[in-house]
């Protein structure tokens, strides 16, 4: 999965740089985390492959701000992306990177505080999903196999969200555990 990619999802509507990193903010954010010196940039390079075209436009508040709009190769990329079936085996998880070179501390009291910490930050993503999926279910009453097929796609994207976040939950609390045991035998050693 790209930032092009994903850009050109998010971009259905014309947007700004500043639009787009708003809205990577307000949830996309758990998925794919974009800062503007990466949006720029991929912008501009969309738009030097024709896959966007953009103009200035008066601002609400500030200097006038540069919108992008997806063209039709754009749209033909963003297809062509949608139906190649799911991207694996790219995603990289830094602290499992992290966990593996712990062990070179020889510092049982830091792997634990590491994880505690992990888990921390995914049940944090987690509430976020639930709490969105709440809000989601409360604005779209009823079952939402029945919602139309941005909002069902959308639906499906946070359950999905929340199971693989509930697994990394447990799976933090799993070695956590097995960490406490170690430390619990080797006191006992001592």
């Amino acid at each position: 999965m790209s930032l092009e990619h994903i850009l050109l999802g998010m971009l259905a509507e014309p947007a700004s740089g500043y639009d787009l990193k708003a809205e990577f903010e307000a949830g996309a954010r758990h998925f794919w985390f974009a800062e503007l010196s990466q949006i720029y940039p991929t912008l501009r390079r969309m738009e030097r492959r024709t896959w966007l075209t953009s103009q200035e436009e008066p601002s609400p508040s500030g200097p006038a701000r540069r919108v992008y709009t997806r063209t039709r190769l754009g749209t033909a990329e963003l297809l062509k992306w949608l139906r190649s079936g799911p991207v694996v085996g790219v995603e990289r998880f830094a602290y499992i990177g992290q966990l593996i070179f712990l062990g070179q501390l020889n510092d049982l009291e830091t792997t634990l505080a590491f994880l505690e910490r992990l888990r921390d930050l995914h049940r944090e993503k987690l509430q976020f999903l639930k709490a969105a999926e709440k809000e989601t279910s409360a604005k779209f009453a009823g079952d939402p196999d029945e919602r139309d097929g941005v909002e069902f796609h959308e639906h499906l994207s946070l359950r999905m969200g929340i199971v693989s976040l509930g697994a990394k939950v447990r799976s933090c609390n799993e070695c956590i555990k097995r960490v406490k045991d170690r430390m619990a035998a080797e006191t006992s050693h001592v």
